[in-house]
């Protein structure tokens, strides 16, 4: 494996604030949506906050972003939180309100990507050469942006305009990937939630095999990539499009 440490110091200083930023905001939206329809469970363990530390998961945010980020020879870094605890029969309406408290998470980071894409084409506008970074953005989107920001960005306007991307990028990931309707993903939640009683019962119960799932699907190859990229790629492409068409970027 091609350890290279310039790349690794690179993608850690672009994503780490986005990262800690889209799964803390994320956990504390599940548990603030939560508290709002009656269950105080994220309230009483202190779940409900912004402080990075109370949703850390030493497994999730510290042990597999390092991994995926030396694997990846400094190209990618991702991870997770510690789930905030949710008692659905504690919600006053337990199955409608369940759905907006699974919501609650991606439409968080939803709110953080168009944050992020208002905080690049501002970064973008003070940077000395606006003209060549959108024309890198539109042709290469926030992956391309990020890489070329690797290559060739020197200063400090060209870190911020990385970071931005990294942003928008981290936090759609997180959108899609949460919005999966595999149980215990947000979409799994939120399908559920919809389905009759009975149906209900029974895919809920699917909810043990959900992660084992998440890794056959990460890992099983499919034309020289994996099958979730395949699900998520179109998804994201579009998705970053839209976000960026909203701020007229």
């Amino acid at each position: 494996m091609d350890l290279n440490l310039q790349a690794i110091a690179q993608t850690f200083a672009l994503y780490a604030l986005p990262v800690l930023l889209a799964i803390t905001l994320h956990e504390a939206a599940h548990g603030y949506v939560a508290r709002h329809f009656g269950d105080m469970t994220a309230h009483a363990q202190g779940r409900i906050s912004l402080n990075p530390i109370r949703h850390i998961d030493v497994l999730g945010t510290v042990v597999v972003p390092l991994i995926i980020l030396v694997a990846s020879a400094g190209k990618l870094l991702f991870g997770w939180a510690k789930p905030v605890p949710v008692n659905y029969s504690a919600l006053r309406k337990p199955r409608p309100h369940m759905a907006w408290v699974a919501a609650a998470g991606p439409l968080a980071n939803l709110a953080m990507a168009l944050a992020w894409a208002l905080l690049l084409r501002s970064s973008i506008s003070l940077s000395g050469r606006p003209d060549a970074w959108l024309e890198v953005t539109q042709l290469g989107g926030t992956t391309g942006l990020i890489d070329a920001v690797k290559d060739y960005g020197k200063g400090a306007a060209e870190f911020l305009i990385g970071v931005s991307a990294a942003g928008v990028l981290v936090n759609l990931v997180f959108m899609l990937l949460n919005l999966l309707p595999i149980p215990p993903l947000d979409g799994g939640r939120i399908l559920t939630s919809l389905l009759p009683t009975r149906a209900a019962w029974r895919f809920a119960k699917l909810e043990p095999w959900g992660v084992p799932l998440l890794l056959v699907l990460l890992f099983l190859p499919v034309y020289g990539s994996n099958a979730l990229s395949l699900v998520l790629s179109p998804l994201l492409v579009e998705s970053e499009a839209l976000v960026r068409a909203m701020v007229f970027l």
